[in-house]
């Protein structure tokens, strides 16, 4: 087995990467007419933040909760080391990790899973935050989401 050279950041071999909204809940109102379109930046309550977490696949998970899954690119450069193999979605801001690691892509328009790529271990860290929040705290804000 080949030894593992330590180099000074938190994350190494294959490493995943996505990130997954949080809050900013918007209630629609009752009339039809008096809907707002939601997706529209004005009619957002800046609530809303992304978790981007990186996850090994032997297990260690470092999440960082910001305003924009982009912020994620410059979490990649501090966090993990530029020997280690990245995969991530198709999301355009991670083409930027291309020029520093060796990045698999994985198209969840396609596929989950394409012959060893997929992000499926950081889906997994999603998914149990998800039903963390809306079944034992029903609400987290913004600020003690971290």
């Amino acid at each position: 087995m080949a030894q593992k050279i330590h180099t000074g950041k938190v994350l190494e071999g294959h490493v995943e990467i996505d990130g997954a909204y949080f809050g900013g809940h918007i209630r629609l109102e009752n009339a039809e007419k008096d809907r707002k379109d939601r997706r529209l930046k004005r009619h957002q309550t800046g609530k809303r933040r992304v978790v981007v977490a990186m996850r090994e696949r032997d297990g260690r998970t470092l999440p960082f909760v910001g305003m924009s899954e982009a912020e994620g690119v410059a979490l990649v450069n501090e966090n993990v080391s530029r020997p280690s193999t990245m995969s991530a979605n198709e999301a355009s801001h991670w083409d930027e990790l291309h020029m520093g690691y060796h990045l698999d892509r994985i198209n969840h328009s396609e596929n989950y899973c394409d012959h060893g790529k997929h992000t499926n271990m950081v889906e997994s860290f999603f998914s149990r935050l998800c039903r963390m929040v809306q079944s034992q705290h029903r609400h987290v804000s913004p600020k003690y989401l971290h």
